[in-house]
């Protein structure tokens, strides 16, 4: 237990940091996180409209040079056609006077073209070089800025979570040298017995079995100390469909009845629940009747001054805390006759257990029967009243998951039809279309117990399998 309180007492200190952290560190640079990605896109965002100014006055330089190069090469082309008309013994005066207008024309707009391209050119240099040498420079400048904040407040993070560790080593030293001391003083049997009286059944330890003569059927008295053997002495009836029930504590598990009076359970386990229960309906049951109390004072103070409230409205739950209170007692009287017999079943198993085992065992009238005669006696079944305890169930089932069983074969195959979930104890999950080991066959519960082949072995809904039996 005080290993328990130091482990609890680190986790709690583990706790505390992790809080710093959380709200301390973690929030604050979670915000500062969001205002930073801020930041940085308005940055980007601002180089990108920057360069993409410097992109369009790179096309408008482009297309003052390709306009440039066209008008050059229109103005030579009208020069050389005006000095062949003029050559030209054929050409009429007026053709090559207008073949000279055109050149001078077209000489003129290579001219401007030529001014408009060196201007576009001035130009886009002048803002290539804004771009590159001051614009550039201050966006880069701005995200170097952001950087360095940013590693400082995650600097200063880092310092507010060593403080909150260093301020926790201390405790944290203690807590382990606290659980180095209770390691130490561990007593390894009295913390058996603690947990052997936590998980103890009350079963009492069966008897001798004694010999029955075979050879004489008419004088055959049964056991009354059997395995087998009811408890109140009456002669086994045998029969179709009844079979001794089975006591051995390292059985294998069946499928349980669950019942409210815990029936199911052995009996020392029972009568603990049983008190669990009782000391619950009791707090239950205190706690209604105090909240009947405070409603008949309320009732009364709105009786003797009406203007705090109307003492009809709490009628209704006044009513309802009886009905309450009422159901609480008959479940008290209820579980205190079931604690009373389980209370004397404990005491009886112990004292029948006391008992036989303080005589010496009978010896055998004769030799065992042979083979011959447990072949004939496996053709009957033995049939027997139930009795309390639930004969037909396994009596003690808090060994089964200790110990490991030889896996059984499979009594054939199935095939998933539908997927399942296996949420609850006892059931597995698988995927539809999924090969698996058929373990046990449907008993009429509607459930098929299977096992998967990368391992795992549980019950799944019948009408979700295609069977196919070996």
């Amino acid at each position: 237990m005080q290993i328990l309180q130091e482990v609890n007492d680190f986790a709690g200190q583990r706790e505390l940091v992790a809080e710093n952290l959380s709200v301390r560190v973690c929030l604050e640079l979670a915000k500062y996180s969001q205002e930073m990605k801020q930041e940085r896109k308005m940055h980007f965002q601002e180089g990108r409209r920057a360069q993409q100014q410097l992109e369009n006055g790179f096309k408008q330089l482009e297309n003052s040079k390709r306009k440039f190069e066209r008008d050059c090469r229109e103005a030579e082309k009208a020069a050389q056609t005006a000095e062949r008309l003029d050559q030209d013994i054929n050409a009429t005066k007026a053709d090559v006077e207008k073949a000279k207008q055109q050149a001078h024309l077209r000489s003129h707009m290579a001219e401007e073209s030529k001014n408009e391209y060196a201007a576009q050119l001035q130009r886009f240099n002048r803002d290539q070089a804004h771009f590159y040498f001051s614009q550039m420079p201050q966006i880069f400048d701005k995200l170097q800025d952001m950087d360095e904040r940013r590693a400082a407040r995650l600097g200063a993070g880092y310092g507010l979570l060593s403080d909150a560790e260093l301020q926790v080593v201390p405790i944290i030293a203690k807590c382990l040298e606290g659980m180095k001391v209770a390691s130490d003083a561990v007593d390894a049997k009295s913390d058996s017995h603690v947990l052997i009286e936590l998980h103890k059944s009350g079963f009492a330890r069966p008897g001798d079995v004694e010999f029955e003569d075979f050879s004489q059927p008419m004088n055959r008295a049964p056991s009354d100390s059997s395995l087998g053997t009811p408890s109140d002495g009456r002669p086994e009836l045998r029969g179709p469909g009844r079979s001794r029930a089975k006591r051995w504590p390292f059985g294998k598990k069946n499928k349980t009845v669950v019942t409210e009076d815990f029936s199911h359970l052995p009996p020392e386990q029972q009568r603990k629940r049983l008190q669990q229960q009782l000391e619950e309906r009791n707090r239950e049951l205190q706690k209604e009747v105090d909240q009947r109390e405070a409603l008949k004072k309320m009732k009364d103070v709105y009786e003797k001054t009406p203007q705090m409230g109307d003492p009809a409205s709490l009628e209704p739950q006044i009513t309802e805390t009886l009905s309450n209170i009422e159901r609480l007692k008959l479940e008290v009287q209820k579980y205190e006759a079931w604690l009373a017999e389980a209370e004397s079943r404990v005491l009886s198993n112990r004292g029948d257990s006391l008992s036989r085992h303080t005589r010496p065992p009978d010896p055998p009238a004769s030799a065992p029967p042979d083979d011959s005669n447990h072949s004939s006696q496996d053709k009957e079944s033995s049939e027997e009243p139930p009795s309390e305890e639930g004969q037909d169930t396994p009596i003690y089932t808090e060994f089964d998951e200790d110990f490991e069983e030889e896996p059984a074969s499979p009594i054939g195959h199935c095939v998933a039809i539908y997927h399942f979930e296996g949420s609850s104890e006892g059931t597995i999950s698988m995927a539809e279309g999924e090969d698996l080991s058929l373990m046990e066959e449907d008993k009429g519960d509607g459930w098929t117990r299977v096992r998967r082949k990368q391992g795992g072995e549980g019950y799944v809904p019948t009408s979700y399998l295609r069977v196919t039996l070996n």
